[in-house]
């Protein structure tokens, strides 16, 4: 029957694909936050799986019920604090918080603040714990530091380096850098010291981590041209930034950048069009096309791109029929509703901003699916 599953589920229609799917999801969820509760419990009679020849419920996760380590680590870590805090049962049973959110907020639990805190962590994803960590456990600026790193050692099997240390520079958003030397409580991820890898910026790690609410920690390796540029900044910047900081300098490059990113991709104006209304619309779609230019052309003006980008907030604009929109924000595609190959205008009503997978998408809803190996050139990808 097993060998049947994959058959079963090619069989099924999308509809019922996707209902089975999050049926399945639904009673993985359930089965996790049982095994978590029996594991909690075997947890306090250790003669049990002492009995079967394991001697540590770790051995057992892993030895009996073969899950990896990490695996292993994360159920004992929920079900330890489950006894504590039984919330938690209800919370990973109906996918409100991951075992790993659980992992990550271990040490910040308390009797008095867990319930607040579990529902400020419903349904966040890492990057969203990692933000509620640094609330409730708010650290310091790090230091500004530059050193050098040592020469990488090539292990002969290609894999990580043990020995490797992440220096590097670590800028925060009020121009903090961060230092080279994580605690010992922190794991700073090791660079992949690979004998294929060339130039500054392979093989290396780079982190954005918070410290505390609005406050990021910045790491990441630059090589001796840079930082050669960096120390020429230092100098001529000593006026406006006596303190030479690495994190003030890397904040005005990531502003000039971004300036210059924005107006080559979307065209950006040095100020805003006086016809622009305040929520980004335009009042008519074709008065800020060009002079002289077809609304029908497949070139998009650029007063289109920045209004349509305004419009969507930089992220895809597909709404399905439940009323999801989508919340991919990179590989954007400027999308014409009603499709260029039929003559869809190049207007601000007729634009939208896609992901590329909702392009395609749509695309094959009006064209059907492309043929292998066909070009998808009906419909225009944008720069952004």
């Amino acid at each position: 029957m097993k060998n049947n599953i994959l058959a079963s589920a090619a069989a099924l229609s999308d509809g019922d694909l996707l209902a089975r799917i999050n049926t399945l999801a639904r009673t993985e969820r359930e089965a996790t936050a049982e095994l978590v509760a029996h594991l909690a419990v075997l947890e306090m009679r250790p003669n049990a799986h002492r009995a079967e020849g394991y001697g540590s419920l770790f051995a057992y996760c892993t030895g009996a019920l073969h899950l990896s380590e990490d695996a292993a680590c994360n159920r004992i870590d929920a079900a330890r604090l489950s006894r504590s805090f039984p919330l938690i049962l209800d919370l990973l049973a109906d996918g409100s918080v991951t075992l790993t959110a659980i992992r990550m907020l271990k040490q910040h639990l308390t009797p008095e603040n867990h319930q607040s805190v579990l529902s400020r962590a419903a349904h966040r994803k890492k990057d969203g714990i990692e933000v509620l960590i640094a609330e409730l456990a708010p650290k310091p600026d790090v230091a500004s530091t530059v050193r050098k790193l040592p020469e990488p050692r090539v292990a002969s099997d290609d894999r990580v380096n043990p020995d490797a240390t992440l220096p590097g520079i670590a800028a925060g958003p009020a121009g903090t850098v961060g230092r080279n030397d994580a605690s010992p409580s922190e794991p700073v991820p090791q660079p992949v010291t690979d004998a294929r890898a060339s130039g500054p910026h392979r093989g290396s790690s780079a982190i954005v981590q918070p410290l505390s609410p609005q406050r990021y920690r910045v790491q990441f390796t630059i090589g001796e041209e840079s930082q050669q540029r960096l120390r020429q900044l230092q100098s001529l910047l000593r006026r406006e930034i006596p303190t030479g900081d690495a994190g003030a300098i890397f904040e005005r490059a990531l502003a000039l950048l971004l300036e210059k990113v924005e107006k080559k991709k979307l065209g950006a104006p040095a100020r805003p069009s006086r016809v622009d209304r305040e929520d980004g619309s335009m009042p008519n779609d074709e008065t800020r096309i060009r002079p002289g230019t077809d609304i029908h052309s497949r070139s998009i003006p650029d007063a289109v791109r920045r209004t349509v980008w305004s419009r969507d907030g930089g992220q895809c604009a597909f709404v399905s029929e439940t009323g999801r929109r989508c919340s991919e924000r990179t590989f954007l595609e400027l999308h014409h509703i009603h499709p260029y190959a039929l003559n869809g205008p190049t207007t601000v009503g007729n634009i939208s901003l896609r992901c590329r997978g909702h392009n395609e998408y749509e695309s094959e809803l009006v064209f059907g699916p492309r043929v292998a190996g066909e070009r998808s050139d009906r419909i225009e990808p944008g720069r952004p």
